[in-house]
């Protein structure tokens, strides 16, 4: 049977919209700044955090990353109670995590690092020592490729991610200035300070995103921000923790 015109043209599309590959830099310039919000909520630096992201995922277009949103490669473990999805690792057919969205992706991969303690000796590591940050994940077992370290450091140093590091840690120093310095004398002259953190929505940012990574309630975020639908655009300033 002959295709038409219109069926070759289709075809041909499909093809090209499946084999089209995120470059390193396209991925780095989508994730970012998320790498560096969780950098400031939890103390994983950026540049480690984009680095696991670029070889884990290969740069988003791993089969992992584009069937389950997993862009870290962690498997289910025992307290994983979300979804999963199957896949060939270092065995056949072992379990992974599966996520919504890259975002979830990303939190979950520092909520990981942060509350396990087999990884803890990390965060006393001066956060811009990518070189220590990568020989402790593979000492911690994150890793199985004895050249884990060796790979991390060469993405870092490839792409200058270190510099998301220093822009998270120079933005966080600023913050803590203005809330130290924040005094609130017209309000409620119990209250001597004020603090409120600022999120910039995103693309793809969604309110139950922002309310787990600031530890927070969807409730909340609407009453501090007097929003009355879920409904968000980029760019939008919101109010994520106020004491």
């Amino acid at each position: 049977m002959k295709k038409t015109g219109s069926t070759i043209l289709l075809c041909l599309i499909s093809f090209i919209a499946f084999t089209q590959r995120l470059t390193v830099q396209q991925y780095i310039s989508t994730y970012k700044d998320i790498a560096m919000s969780e950098m400031r909520r939890t103390g994983v630096p950026a540049a480690i955090t984009l680095a696991q992201g670029i070889l884990e995922s290969e740069s988003g277009n791993g089969e992992l990353v584009k069937k389950s949103n997993n862009h870290f490669g962690i498997k289910c473990k025992l307290d994983w109670a979300g979804e999963k999805v199957y896949h060939d690792d270092d065995a056949t057919g072992e379990c992974f995590r599966k996520y919504d969205s890259a975002v979830e992706s990303y939190i979950d991969h520092s909520n990981f690092l942060k509350s396990r303690s087999h990884y803890s000796s990390l965060f006393e590591l001066d956060p811009t020592n990518y070189k220590s940050w990568a020989k402790g994940l593979k000492k911690a077992g994150y890793a199985t490729n004895p050249k884990y370290p060796q790979m991390l450091i060469k993405v870092i140093e490839d792409n200058g991610l270190n510099e998301y590091t220093l822009i998270t840690l120079s933005k966080s120093n600023i913050n803590d200035n203005i809330i130290v310095n924040a005094k609130n004398d017209e309000d409620n002259n119990d209250e001597k300070y004020r603090e409120q953190t600022i999120h910039e929505v995103k693309k793809k940012d969604n309110l139950y995103a922002i309310s787990v990574r600031y530890k927070t309630t969807i409730a909340d975020l609407k009453k501090w921000n007097n929003l009355n639908s879920n409904d968000l655009y980029i760019g939008q300033k919101l109010i994520v923790s106020k004491k």
